[in-house]
């Protein structure tokens, strides 16, 4: 009799569970029970917008041509003496011509003489530094091999850009190859400090696309993917993006480069003239004038064919003020850094109009032609 019990408990145990097993997925679907995890309907995505679709093309477009560069030291192992390489240094270029030539920026490869490349499909190859400008934060690589490079970038101009056009930056920040950031251009003819001392660079490009560390030496392009710009610094008391980046324009980057690869080095127009800050505002202030004064003129300079004329001290320590500098092509100057870089901006042979102010008190303009600095 407690064996046939003992049956029946198995039995109704069995059909317990067994009825358990088939009622509960019900219950689990009743509100308020754990539902079963499904995965949702896919909606159908709308149509890229125009803007959508200009930004894609230009980033697949230019992508290829945006390289990310690295300066490495050579470490020596104290205890086996062996030698190898340590990453130094990153930051972003461009391939700027089919020869090979690479666009930077100078304080991505400052100190060095070579550095290693890498192409978006992951290609690595060696380069050699062929010409700097630091008053710019330029620099040109040239690639030792160029076996199947990708195509040049396409150049823009940056006198024409307006405050509030799309721009678009593409770089490699904290490493991150080939990151894409949109944005606008914020202002135009921006000034900061640049590298070495009393170095200003002027005219720069702000924008509030996102530029952090490693996007150096990058493109800055405009939304027909032309290149109008090189990034150069960010304003960040963090070091990160803050929303405020500087791009070096294109038209001085189109000027400069070229004279890098031809002669390694970036050789301004000069007038031929000396002068002095100091003396500058001192003057200035005793005449109640603006402008640079002429302390010397150097022979046979652009400026002593153009009859432009110096500071003299004669004999009983009489004085005799130079012509004052107030003016280039209309652009008013006042010292001596404002002066260069408005000379930056002109080429061998460039005819320019000097406006000067001669014996403190007669206005006058003078044509001169430019010559290269030796």
């Amino acid at each position: 009799m407690p064996i046939k019990q003992t049956w029946k408990n198995i039995f109704w145990l069995l059909l317990g569970v067994l009825l358990a097993w088939l009622i509960l997925p019900f219950f689990q679907r009743l509100p308020g029970i754990n539902p079963v995890a499904e995965p949702l309907k896919v909606t159908p995505a709308a149509a890229f917008t125009n803007q959508e679709d200009r930004t894609i093309s230009v980033f697949e477009t230019t992508s290829a041509s945006v390289v990310y560069i690295t300066t490495t030291d050579k470490v020596v192992d104290y205890w086996t003496r062996n030698v190898s390489e340590r990453p130094s240094g990153t930051g972003t270029g461009f391939i700027w011509d089919q020869q090979g030539h690479i666009v930077t920026n100078y304080h991505v490869v400052e100190g060095y003489k070579t550095a290693k490349v890498r192409l978006s499909d992951q290609r690595n190859f060696e380069a050699d530094v062929v010409g700097v400008s630091p008053r710019h934060d330029l620099a040109v690589l040239k690639l030792r091999n160029t076996k199947d490079l990708p195509p040049a970038v396409k150049i823009g101009s940056s006198h024409d850009l307006k405050v509030g056009q799309t721009v678009l930056a593409i770089g490699n920040p904290f490493g991150l190859d080939h990151t894409l950031t949109t944005g606008v251009v914020s202002a135009l003819g921006r000034s900061i400090d640049g590298e070495g001392q009393g170095n200003t660079m002027e005219d720069l490009i702000q924008t509030d696309a996102a530029i952090n560390p490693g996007n150096s030496g990058g493109p800055l392009l405009d939304s027909s993917g032309r290149v109008i710009g090189v990034n150069v610094a960010i304003y960040s008391p963090s070091g990160a993006s803050a929303g405020i980046g500087f791009a070096i324009p294109v038209d001085t980057v189109n000027r400069v480069v070229p004279q890098l690869v031809k002669n390694g080095r970036y050789i301004r127009p000069v007038l031929g003239i000396t002068m002095n800050d100091q003396v500058n505002e001192s003057v200035g202030e005793r005449l109640g004038v603006k402008g640079v004064l002429v302390l010397e003129v150097a022979p046979n300079s652009p400026a002593a064919k153009a009859g432009l004329r110096g500071t003299v001290a004669r004999a009983n320590d009489e004085l005799v003020l130079g012509d004052i500098i107030q003016a280039i092509d209309g652009k008013p100057v006042t010292g001596a850094s404002e002066l260069s870089a408005t000379m930056d901006k002109y080429n061998l042979n460039d005819v320019i109009k000097v406006q000067i102010l001669r014996d403190g008190s007669s206005e006058q303009e003078l044509d001169i032609q430019l010559t290269l600095q030796r």
